[in-house]
């Protein structure tokens, strides 16, 4: 791989003061905008100018891409990124793939530094025998499924009555929750059409969610734990057995309001469980969730190269929160398995990459090379810098770190040969990248609402729904409806 502060740019003298400072973020994200808002900001006796590119069509990265549809309070996430964006100051370009429409050597033309934010997609790898079986998902892949992701096929193979969900996550209780969750149920959603219909078909009728610890160590938030208790038709089923607690355990429910919290919902639950089972006028749902304990995966099991069961081994509490296997192992009957288990960063083209944590190699958000030393003008920020761990306050955290890095490196940033703003305009136009723009996805928005209303009012089994939006999923339609303006773009739905 070539060494990025290699990279031959016209100027190699610093940005001059008597311009705004070009700076390219790759991705537009949660942790693209902050670092975009953060910028334009930031105390300075001198203009920036920004452009904040996405590989996708539309803005705001996993938040659209990777939030289960059913989540409202956590969508509204986008309320606050589309102020940003809105205000005129940062440019948005989307349908830019950096690697194969943008190269660093055509981004170090245009812009003094590019801060590279380009989140985790993939899922983390789970090395048990049969995890290659005909019925193992990554969850991530089944997240972009249901959340109309562009470049995913658009049918998935929802036949499976009993399935697995490998992690104590949020993500894993998303999956969990949708698996188990009725599709009409998801129709005041945007969630798209052909996800419906996939959903409306499943024979599914347990789904059981697998975790390695106890109920007190659990990775999940108490929004994601109460939201299983809200699904219709859908009993919650718990296992006294996996009720244990050490002494690190008593000490975090006593000291972490968090996990006291969890705690004393899966405790109740238990106990309402307890009191169902004793009473005979009790009409059982039609869908269980099962959520498990102290459980390691062992082994995916299988026959004619398809799931048919998973093996675990039942763990005990060592004292500290941490666990130890007891040696014995259960059994299962299932048909698919969604492992769960994290998020992974993908290697970027001329940067170096870690593969073992799945970030770029960087110090403080400052991009490093093979050696060890800082590359100028290039920065990283979000998950592609510290890994998938965290929520939104670490996302801004990172994006301050990385800002200020930036900022103190001003005088030493090599300066772009091309840095007219109309630069990267003319660039992909010659290239034909059918790019789109903050009035595009005005246009696009304006559409999926549409498209909402003119469902109109639906009976369904959960009641009358009414569809807020539904979403656009093909790639060339997203670019279609962004290239008209929001009020023709409306007529057209």
């Amino acid at each position: 791989m070539s060494n990025p502060a290699e990279v031959e740019t016209a100027a190699v003298d610093a940005a001059p003061a008597n311009r705004p400072l070009r700076v390219a973020i790759i991705g537009a994200g949660p942790a693209g905008v902050y670092a975009a808002d953060i910028l334009t900001k930031a105390e300075r006796d001198f203009e920036v100018s920004i452009d904040l590119f996405d590989a996708y069509p539309a803005p705001y990265g996993l938040i659209r891409y990777g939030v289960a549809p059913d989540h409202p309070r956590i969508k509204g996430i986008v309320k606050a990124l589309h102020k940003v964006l809105d205000r005129g100051d940062i440019r948005f370009i989307g349908n830019v793939t950096y690697g194969r429409d943008l190269l660093l050597s055509d981004i170090r033309a245009m812009y003094d530094a590019v801060i590279f934010s380009t989140g985790a997609i993939k899922d983390a790898a789970m090395n048990v025998p049969g995890v290659e079986l005909e019925g193992s998902y990554g969850a991530a892949d089944f997240v972009s499924w249901y959340d109309g992701h562009p470049d995913v096929p658009r049918e998935w193979p929802l036949d499976a009555e009993q399935v697995a969900v490998i992690g104590n996550g949020n993500v894993a209780l998303d999956v969990a929750r949708v698996l188990s969750k009725h599709a009409d149920d998801l129709l005041s959603t945007e969630i798209p059409d052909n996800v419906y219909a996939g959903l409306k078909s499943s024979p599914v009728t347990d789904v059981h969610v697998f975790g390695r610890r106890g109920p007190a160590q659990v990775k999940f938030t108490p929004l994601e734990l109460r939201e299983l208790s809200h699904s219709r038709d859908v009993d919650i089923v718990l296992y006294p057995e996996d009720f244990d607690f050490d002494a690190a355990s008593d000490e975090a429910i006593k000291t972490n309001n968090q996990v006291k919290t969890m705690v004393s919902t899966l405790t109740n639950w238990l106990v309402e469980q307890e009191d169902r089972e004793e009473n005979p006028e009790h009409v059982p749902a039609s869908r269980r969730l099962h959520l498990h304990f102290l459980h390691t995966p062992v082994e995916i099991v299988g026959e004619d190269g398809r799931v048919t069961g998973m093996r675990f081994e039942r763990n005990e509490l060592d004292g500290t929160a941490n666990v130890r296997g007891t040696g014995e192992i259960v059994e299962y009957p299932l048909q698919a398995v969604y492992r769960a288990i994290g998020y992974f960063g993908s290697e970027l083209p001329e940067l170096e990459f870690d593969a073992k944590r799945g970030v770029l190699v960087n110090d403080g958000g400052r991009v490093l090379d093979a050696d060890g030393a800082p590359v100028p003008g290039i920065y990283t920020t979000g998950w592609i810098k510290r890994g998938p761990i965290g929520l939104i306050g670490h996302t801004k955290g990172d994006a301050l770190e990385t800002v200020g890095n930036l900022l103190e490196d001003r005088t030493e940033l090599p300066a772009a040969s091309e840095p007219d703003e109309q630069a990267i305009l003319d660039f992909l136009q010659a290239r034909g990248i059918e790019y789109t723009t903050w009035e595009g996805w005005l246009a696009l928005d304006a559409h999926e609402r549409a498209l909402g209303e003119a469902a109109g009012t639906l009976a369904t089994d959960a009641g009358e729904i009414t569809r807020e939006r539904i979403k656009v999923v093909p790639r060339d339609e997203m670019v279609r409806v962004s290239q008209q303006s929001p009020a023709a773009a409306n007529a057209d739905a």
